[in-house]
């Protein structure tokens, strides 16, 4: 199991972790699924900090990738904005419903913890939502230190703020 870098070569495996999202009613992945090479560079400009929406910050996105099978998607931003430093931090990651309750969640924050470390970002900043149980198991698994819980502005729901020490 590894993190990878998007590319054209995981096209396909790409689009097939988009339809595991799209069969549970979820579109997340839906600008990729009708304009692939697009997305992928629209990722290669936020990682180089390009052509950024205002409310955007430089990032990089990873895949969770074992035996040519894309299991999840993480994305590591560089720095925080006043809306990240609320809710978002600074790794965000979603694995795919067909994997779930594996395990895979707990491996693919730990492995965005060392790239978040090769970058020099430490402490890290993860939130999750206050009922999104397995989200939050998998930032305590990995050394999450809640440090207060908030309202979201977007849901208005309650959110969990959490760091992570280098």
């Amino acid at each position: 199991m590894r993190l990878i870098e998007p590319s054209p070569q995981w096209r396909d495996a790409f689009l097939e972790m988009a339809r595991d999202w799209r069969s549970v009613g979820d579109q997340r992945y839906a600008p990729a699924v009708l304009n692939f090479e697009g997305y992928l560079r629209r990722l290669d400009n936020h990682r180089r900090g390009e052509q950024l929406p205002p409310d955007r910050v430089p990032s990089t996105e990873f895949w969770l990738e074992e035996g040519g099978v894309l299991l999840a998607g993480l994305r590591l931003r560089f720095r925080l904005n006043q809306e990240l430093e609320r809710e978002g931090g600074h790794i965000g990651y979603d694995v795919r419903p067909s994997a779930r309750r594996r395990g895979y969640g707990t491996q693919l924050l730990a492995l965005g913890l060392v790239e978040a470390r090769a970058r020099g970002i430490s402490p890290v900043l993860l939130t999750a939502d206050a009922d999104n149980v397995g989200s939050i198991r998998i930032i305590e698994k990995n050394g999450g230190v809640l440090a207060e819980e908030v309202i979201s502005v977007q849901t208005l729901k309650p959110i969990r703020r959490y760091w992570i020490q280098g």
